[in-house]
């Protein structure tokens, strides 16, 4: 299928409506062979996803070289590829154990160093393009800087600016999973771009209260991930998770009242979940998780479903949705 892209922001870089987030290969919770993440990247590309984002953390760098080799076959032009900094990897002093404090199925040889200076933003892209095998990098996020707002405000971010003025990136930005320090940095700096996580989705609108009018209004792109909000939104079910703890019983409610309309217009709840961000016009890409080509598959799928107004309509109608959320044109 030919992918659609759309600009990121104000800047040169396409970005595809459907983002491959490469957590999962990087052995997030449970451990993924070489070959199945090998396969989840081809089959990414056989549905038309051309936006893949990683970052050193993910795997102490497993996702990063991963996903390099993966790609490794593919026209280089024919792809956007987004990774972070803020956390250096360093040898481990005395190797023991595994990495599933921090939630990686993988052997704890390294440490991660929290570091948004300028020298670290250098050495942080230097490594990713060692791991990933590659001479550029399309979009580079500050990765987390919740607790280091003052040097990834003073440091980290003119030296992205820096970088993406001599060219060796092509548009910076922020990602988190909080919206409100997400608009602080639209606010003080010239920012392309922003990845907010889990704070705008059928269960949770935090990021239209300031954030996401405030992209529009300065022209940043914005990309959402966790639509699904660690999964209650995948599959609503008593256990199920939301922001990856156990759903509190209001939420699950809300999960099946929501899943229950839309199988009454003939959708999936994850097609909706999935198509929902782009009722806001700073949206310009939906990021998703996945570890299988079967995951990667159902997620083109459950974006591709028709989602008729009617469905919108009566979610706000029931009181499921706040009735100013913008919400896409219906579609079938």
């Amino acid at each position: 299928m030919t992918p659609r892209t759309r600009p990121l922001g104000r800047s040169a870089v396409e970005v595809g409506e459907l983002a491959f987030g490469a957590a999962g290969i990087g052995n997030l919770f449970t451990p993924v062979s070489d070959a199945d993440a090998e396969a989840a990247v081809a089959a990414a590309w056989e549905s038309g996803v051309r936006y893949f984002d990683t970052a050193p953390h993910y795997g102490l760098g497993l996702s990063e070289r991963r996903l390099g080799r993966a790609l490794a076959g593919f026209p280089r032009h024919e792809y956007t590829l987004s990774t972070k900094v803020g956390r250096l990897l360093r040898p481990a002093p005395a190797p023991a154990g595994d990495d599933l404090a921090n939630g990686f199925a993988v052997p704890a040889t390294h440490r991660r160093i929290w570091d948004f200076s300028a020298v670290g933003v250098r050495r942080s892209i230097e490594d990713s393009l060692e791991r990933l095998g590659l001479d550029r990098i399309d979009v580079v996020y500050l990765h987390d800087p919740d607790d280091h707002a003052e040097q990834a405000l003073g440091e980290a971010y003119p030296e992205l600016a820096r970088l993406r003025d001599e060219g060796m990136v092509g548009a910076i930005g922020v990602g988190m999973n909080q919206a409100e320090l997400l608009a602080r940095f639209i606010r003080e700096t010239d920012l392309d771009a922003v990845l907010l996580a889990g704070r705008y989705s059928l269960l949770d609108q935090r990021g239209l209260t300031e954030l996401l009018p405030l992209a529009a209004e300065r022209g940043v792109g914005v990309v959402i991930g966790g639509v699904f909000n660690s999964g209650l939104l995948a599959d609503p079910r008593p256990g199920a998770t939301f922001d990856y703890a156990a759903a509190p019983e209001e939420l699950l409610t809300r999960a099946l009242d929501l899943k229950a309309v839309c199988e009454r217009h003939g959708v999936p709840l994850r097609a909706a979940a999935l198509r929902f961000p782009f009722g806001h016009p700073a949206v310009a890409s939906v990021l998703v998780g996945t570890r299988s080509a079967a995951e990667v598959r159902d997620s083109a799928a459950m974006l591709r479903h028709p989602v008729p107004a009617a469905l919108w309509t009566e979610l706000k109608d029931r009181g499921l949705l706040p009735a100013d959320v913008p919400t896409p044109e219906g579609t079938g």
